[in-house]
């Protein structure tokens, strides 16, 4: 049983840099702390060496975004991501105004060096800030202080981004609602067009999960996401998906990258660790593929089968799921036709699953608009549960018969 794509979904590009300078110790990411001199002409050869080898995969298509992750990217020297951008560029016609986002630790930042960044076409920064409390850096094992937070947005703007994003948690060690509202307050004042506020969690296989911290209670958890949704909504921030919040203009200044994860289309993804999900129109099959994670495994592949750590098929049963999952972190949540068009499966066989939502309360349906309601928003494992295959209440209705 296949699908049938009337027309691919849009194509991004991630780039993982795996190195950092610290392992903070909430950090489940595929990162590694940096020992000695980094191999960054050796690794941006074996970047783009990568994206020649998956450009067959999306022979024809544009890349929209493109968004170079870890890791710290902000560890690579100018020329090193000038030549990464270079060869982009050269191999896939990316547009001069396509949306490029980088991810900086506010410990690596130096004026030239970001106005480099800025000349080789990088356009949008993504800066892990954590908090601007030097009690709470110190709990996460960041390596940058309150002073140096600061710092860094100068030092972006002044390098010429005007596209900033700055990364928030709240729910940390001991933290009050006061104290995670100073740091929301704080990031509002640097006027920057992006924030992102997440909640800490003690993810498996990290040092937080072995020796936990003592966190805030679920309740004064959840009245701090409460709050900093109020408090960012009265400055004029609109909160768009779980924990991503664009400054309001004429024109919103949403993450295109992330929207397009969040909308189900697709990505290559080149570097160690780096995560791809490819459809194609050819076979109707949608692909997930992944590298090698440890960078002195994935530099000594000779082959793109050897760095290649796997792939898999998204079986059709899984389809709802898979795109659920993402689509309903969106506060707007999709146009149904989004569906079909992004997955190339109708809707038809989970009607009676969404039906089952709608009558709980979990979901909403506006005409041909379908969105998590304000309870399934607030427990969006509950309604994703309930797309589980096998799970359905409902027949499901053979793909091959449905017109």
């Amino acid at each position: 049983m296949s699908r049938d794509f009337r027309e691919l979904p849009p194509l991004s590009l991630y780039v993982h840099v795996p190195w950092c300078v610290k392992k903070c110790p909430y950090c489940d990411f595929n990162s590694h702390e940096q020992r000695g001199d980094i191999p960054e002409q050796q690794y941006v050869d074996a970047l783009l060496d990568d994206l020649a080898n998956e450009l067959p995969l999306v022979w024809g298509r544009t890349i929209s975004t493109v968004f170079i992750g870890g890791g710290t990217p902000s560890l690579l020297s100018a020329e090193a991501m000038d030549r990464l951008m270079s060869g982009i560029r050269a191999l896939t016609g990316l547009s001069p105004t396509a949306e490029v986002t980088m991810e900086a630790n506010p410990g690596t930042f130096e004026q030239q060096r970001f106005k480099d960044y800025r000349a080789s076409g990088i356009n949008r920064l993504s800066i892990g800030i954590q908090s601007f409390d030097a009690r709470f850096l110190k709990a996460l094992g960041r390596i940058h202080s309150a002073d140096e937070a600061l710092r860094a947005v100068d030092i972006a703007r002044q390098a010429g981004f005007e596209e900033i994003n700055l990364d928030l948690m709240f729910g940390l060690p001991e933290q009050t609602l006061d104290e995670a509202l100073n740091d929301v307050r704080t990031a509002i004042s640097l006027d920057t067009t992006h924030l992102s506020c997440y909640e800490l969690t003690l993810e498996p296989n990290t040092l937080f999960a072995r020796f936990p911290p003592r966190l805030p209670e679920d309740e004064q958890r959840a009245d701090m996401q409460a709050a900093i949704v109020e408090t960012l909504d009265a400055a004029g921030f609109e909160r768009y998906e779980i924990s991503a919040y664009a400054r309001r203009a004429r024109r919103p200044h949403r993450s295109e990258h992330n929207l397009n994860y969040w909308q189900f289309g697709d990505y290559l993804g080149i570097g160690a660790g780096a995560h791809g999900k490819i459809s194609s129109a050819a076979d109707g099959t949608i692909v997930r593929r992944w590298k090698h994670k440890h960078p002195t495994r994935y530099l000594d592949a000779t082959n793109a089968e050897q760095r290649l750590g796997g792939e898999d098929l998204i079986p059709v049963e899984d389809t709802a799921l898979e795109f659920m999952m993402n689509a309903l972190r969106l506060v707007e949540g999709f146009p149904v036709p989004l569906f079909e068009l992004h997955t190339g499966t109708p809707m038809l066989p989970w009607q009676g699953t969404i039906n089952q939502a709608i009558e709980r309360g979990l979901l909403e349906q506006d005409g041909m608009h379908l969105r998590a309601t304000p309870t399934g928003f607030n427990w969006l494992n509950d309604t994703l549960e309930l797309f589980l295959p096998g799970v359905h209440r409902y027949p499901v209705i053979p793909l091959n018969i449905v017109s």
